[in-house]
């Protein structure tokens, strides 16, 4: 990815300890943890519940929590009513989005139509959503169907209540989320389909489930002690909040006289591909997204005079970041290490723009902040390297420089390089190379949809007069042979993993011919069967517990991670592009589509792998269905699509199989040709509605009925 400089304008956030930018920096300043038991009744638990087996099966409550938000959210001044019902995810997002715009002298009254919101956000399940399934389990009528819409309406709502028109989603790229968040909102801005973005992550996940989860993942700190680089460190410990920054062109921000907070000049993705397993951090794949980093930006690692570094205090990634950037940062003489997790502990999808606030504020102050319990670094941290143990004046020859360093679990590796503005040193920055828009290939589509397990049966059932077609899909087969997953591992996966994999399978010979320049974009949303795990120490009712009850364990932790529909099939086929889950509500497919087709078209990668699962017939999906959408009128749908896109000219060359060439305005060619406009009632009463897979499973539909020269009864 390459981009001309983005301005940082102005930053907002809901943090522990820290309702602002302001309040974040005073508690890194003066070296302070925030880190506390889990306030009382947070986590749900029933009285007279085993507390002794939740003790083992959790370790501690130790976290980072939110704490006054109420004392200063306002539900006043928004373009839209806000319901006081909806899960903090929302509500976090919106104040933080608010704040952030007045921070840069925006007024959210004023209307801002070419501005895209893209939020990084852990679609596990939020309490609200938990809440939402428990009343429809349970007989009882569910209140604010939003909640259960958790993993891409947080985007959407924010971008309605701000006035931005723009493109709005979330994505999922497990800790790495926040930093790939903001790279694609520089995107958005560099090629000119916005003037202004949002951009940043959010973690409002349901915080016993975080603690179930890691726990299992052997990935908690036992005593609830986050040290970053310490030789004694045992663990992570999780937190909730949210981050976001402002963005605007570089050139458009000095052109309007806003205040500039700091300049971002590359941010370098990567996936990890085929490694030692999923929860194994690469060395590899970290030094390629920070060697993409420094290419894209034309600097140089000895300009960097911090680090503001991923360490979440476990002792195989930290000892694994410290390897990568022993790699990259060869030859330089000291560089300065920190990590906001020893202040805050881990906020998973927002703690990588929680990190940049850090920066900002440290550039700001001219201060490099101390990272606390550093006084035992690690055997690892050795020179050119070194942990600050108290704050120091943050001096330079130059421009202060830093990086940011976020990686997550399943192989999503970001790094991004951000330096102070000052008019003494004005930055020159050569335009990216104009690449001619080209037209899009899709050389290979798999679909199920309900009892419809192939593309053939798919469509001979659209194309049919008398068409026949079950829109729930009551199991599948999957082959184990050449999976590199233990089975009984997939035994206690989300079918959503599960059922793409069975559609990368009968495209095997396709999905093996692509490079390692591929990056995979899945659509899907928070599926609800997840909250049926520590369900058992919620329902007092133990047979309807035990009805419901899933316990987690490593195996249904990784299952119903929700990065991991799209970071299976990168460990499956060794796609080393940058692969994530995209959550768009019904859009979730054809936003993901569009990701493709822009990294296509910029030469980022060689092929793409674009898919959307959605499995919704269940009943809390359907209520919620009939609570926000009773126009639709239809009954939940069971859908997956997976294809496989190329350039057309690498597609001829290569003599693959051309399904049908996706073109935009921007470069069609005006020619005529056989095209077809489908409609998503015309498939609904077929399939039903599949959620975050109908856009996508519309396009499928298209493809075919072009490719056979048909026309749709």
């Amino acid at each position: 990815m390459t981009f001309p400089p983005i301005a940082i304008i102005g930053q907002g956030c809901v943090l522990p300890g820290a309702l602002s930018p302001q309040e974040l920096w005073k508690i890194v300043r003066e070296g302070r943890s925030v880190l506390s038991h889990a306030p009382p009744g947070l986590w749900g638990v029933y009285p007279g519940a085993d507390r002794d087996a939740l003790a083992k099966e959790t370790l501690n409550d130790i976290g980072g929590y939110v704490t006054g938000f109420e004392k200063v959210f306002s539900p006043r001044g928004f373009r839209i009513p806000i319901d006081p019902g909806l899960d903090p995810v929302f509500l976090w997002t919106l104040h933080a989005a608010r704040e952030a715009l007045r921070d840069a002298g925006l007024d959210i009254e004023r209307k801002q139509p070419r501005g895209a919101v893209i939020l990084g956000n852990l679609s596990y399940p939020t309490p609200g959503l938990i809440r939402f399934a428990h009343d429809v389990w349970g007989g009882k009528k569910p209140a604010t169907p939003e909640n259960r819409f958790n993993s891409g309406l947080p985007a959407a709502l924010t971008a309605q209540a701000i006035g931005f028109e723009g493109q709005r989603f979330s994505l999922d790229a497990a800790c790495a989320s926040s930093l790939y968040a903001i790279a694609l909102a520089c995107r958005q801005l560099a090629d000119g389909h916005a003037d202004l973005a949002i951009a940043g992550g959010v973690n409002h996940v349901d915080d016993l489930f975080l603690h179930l989860g890691f726990t299992t993942l052997s990935a908690l700190s036992p005593g609830g002690r986050s040290r970053p680089f310490h030789r004694e460190a045992d663990g992570l410990v999780p937190a909730q909040g949210v981050a976001l920054v402002v963005l605007k062109l570089l050139s458009t921000a000095m052109r309007d006289g806003d205040r500039i907070q700091g300049v971002i000049r590359g941010v370098g993705l990567s996936n990890d591909g085929r490694s030692r397993g999923l929860l194994v951090p690469s060395e590899s794949g970290q030094i390629r997204a920070m060697r993409a980093a420094y290419e894209m930006s034309g600097l140089s690692p000895l300009e960097i005079s911090l680090v503001e570094c991923h360490a979440t205090g476990t002792t195989l990634g930290d000892a694994t970041e410290i390897r990568s950037m022993k790699s990259v940062f060869a030859g330089a003489s000291d560089v300065p290490l920190g990590s906001l997790k020893s202040n805050l502990g881990h906020l998973v999808t927002a703690s990588g723009a929680a990190g940049l606030l850090k920066v900002l504020g440290g550039m700001e102050a001219q201060v490099r902040p101390a990272t606390l319990h550093a006084e035992k670094p690690a055997a690892e941290v050795e020179s050119p390297f070194r942990l600050l143990h108290e704050a120091e004046p943050w001096l330079c020859g130059g421009v202060r420089r830093a990086a940011v360093s976020s990686f997550g679990f399943g192989g999503n590796n970001a790094h991004m390089i951000v330096e102070e503005w000052s008019s003494e040193y004005p930055i020159w920055s050569v335009p990216p190379p104009q690449r001619k828009p080209e037209p899009i290939a899709v050389v290979a589509m798999a679909i199920h949809a309900g009892n419809l397990d192939s593309t053939e049966a798919f469509e001979s059932c659209l194309f049919s007069r008398n068409p026949h077609a079950i829109p729930k899909i009551e199991s599948f087969p999957l082959a184990i042979d050449g999976l590199r997953f233990p089975p009984a591992d997939l035994a206690d996966t989300l079918p959503q993993q599960t059922l793409l994999l069975r559609l990368a399978a009968t495209m095997q010979r396709e999905m093996e011919s692509i490079s390692g320049r591929t990056s995979i974009f899945v659509g899907m949303q928070c599926d609800a069967e997840a909250v049926r795990h520590g369900l058992h120490w919620r329902w007092k009712d133990s047979r309807a517990a035990q009805t419901n009850r899933r316990k987690l364990n490593a195996a249904s932790t990784l299952g119903c991670m929700p990065n991991m529909v799209a970071n299976r099939l990168n460990q499956q086929f060794g796609s080393e592009g940058p692969g994530f889950a995209v959550s768009a509500e019904e859009a979730s497919g054809t936003v993901a589509l569009s990701l493709a087709m822009a990294s296509l078209s910029h030469g980022e990668i060689e092929a793409a792998v674009v898919a959307a699962v959605d499995l919704c017939c269940e009943p809390v999906q359907a209520a919620a269905a009939h609570l926000m959408q009773p126009e639709v009128g239809s009954e939940p749908g069971d859908a997956a699509v997976m294809m496989i896109l190329k350039h057309l000219d690498d597609a001829r060359q290569s003599g693959d199989h051309v399904l049908a060439v996706l073109t935009t305005p921007e470069h069609s060619s005006g020619d005529r040709v056989p095209s077809v406009r489908i409609e998503s009632g015309q498939l609904a009463w077929l399939f039903g509605h599949p959620h975050a897979c109908s856009g996508l499973l519309q396009i499928a539909a298209a493809i075919s009925a072009c490719y056979r020269r048909a026309l749709l009864p």
